[in-house]
């Protein structure tokens, strides 16, 4: 079967942009001719490739993208091998989650974007970036699965440690006997989003048992998370590279600091992927072990997250 390139760059922009009329205008074509280009496509595979409401791939779609993704990749390596810089950025994209992007990834992330690249950065939370990889939107991403679906590999990177914070004074008015149940029901906590599970974790690993219905603020960046901490709105869970500075100049103290939460994250990237592609994974990994705590294997649960004593 020979793949039709029009109607390849064609499902490529749909799924892209989510919706056939703006596909349209970007390949300045009529709409009808977007639905011909996909409808044939379809027709050729035998199987249909969008799910029409709200254009998302179909399992199959999701195997042709990264088909279409690794094509695009191997010819920007090829052109750039003939003519470098002459052809243009090639567009790739990674998943991440918001507190890797706020302390280790910024780096790693500005040097992929200096090269013959446009970044997209996709963030979510890490229980929920492998999404983007398996969908073919992205050419790895920072994961806490340990095991990678059929086609990818998952490589270990390290832990992201965090350090339960507040300021002095919010611990003198909501925790003057330390962390304990009754005053973690009454004080405020401050999380990201509805989504992370580390602080959940970590209370249930500190007091031996799950707990709920305790007051809490979502400030979705990890910026902003703190910031809401240093304010004194409540206390919460801080990546330690980000929050060392302010417990040694004493603007915040740990209320647990034997009893840190530490996340296990995983690189995961195509089995087979073209030069360009790998290098930027071999990049991620280097810079990931250099800066994560590497600590050895443990018995991790669902969430692969566990508390780490000094």
């Amino acid at each position: 079967m020979i793949f039709d390139r029009q109607h390849l760059e064609t499902f490529s922009v749909v799924v892209e942009l989510r919706n056939f009329g703006i596909a349209a205008k970007a390949l300045n074509v009529t709409r009808g001719a977007i639905s011909q280009r996909i409808i044939a496509l379809e027709e050729a595979f035998g199987t249909s490739l969008i799910v029409r409401d709200g254009n998302v791939p179909t399992p199959a779609g999701e195997a042709l993208l990264r088909h279409i993704q690794v094509l695009k990749l191997m010819e920007a390596d090829t052109l750039q091998q003939i003519k470098p810089g002459f052809y243009g950025r090639t567009k790739i994209a990674v998943g991440v989650n918001a507190d890797s992007l706020a302390t280790w990834f910024e780096p790693v992330a500005c040097t992929i974007a200096k090269e013959n690249f446009a970044l997209e950065l996709i963030v979510d939370d890490q229980d929920f970036t492998l999404a983007v990889l398996i969908r073919g939107e992205a050419i790895g991403c920072v994961s806490t699965a340990s095991s990678a679906p059929t086609g990818f590999v998952a490589e270990a990177i390290g832990a992201m440690e965090y350090e339960c914070v507040a300021t002095p004074s919010f611990c003198e008015a909501h925790f003057p006997q330390g962390l304990n149940l009754h005053d973690i029901l009454a004080a405020p906590a401050v999380l990201l989003n509805r989504k992370e599970g580390i602080h959940a974790a970590f209370l249930d690993r500190l007091l031996g048992f799950p707990i709920s219905g305790y007051a809490v603020h979502y400030f979705p960046s990890p910026v902003a998370l703190l910031m809401a901490v240093r304010a004194g709105v409540g206390y919460g869970l801080v990546p330690s590279m980000q929050v060392q500075p302010l417990l040694d100049s004493g603007d915040l103290v740990a209320l647990a600091p034997h009893s840190r939460a530490c996340v296990d994250l995983y690189w995961h990237h195509w089995e087979k992927a073209p030069p360009n592609a790998s290098a930027i994974s071999e990049m991620v990994i280097r810079h990931a072990r250099q800066a994560l705590t590497q600590l050895p294997p443990a018995s991790l649960d669902k969430r692969d997250e566990r508390a780490v004593e000094d």
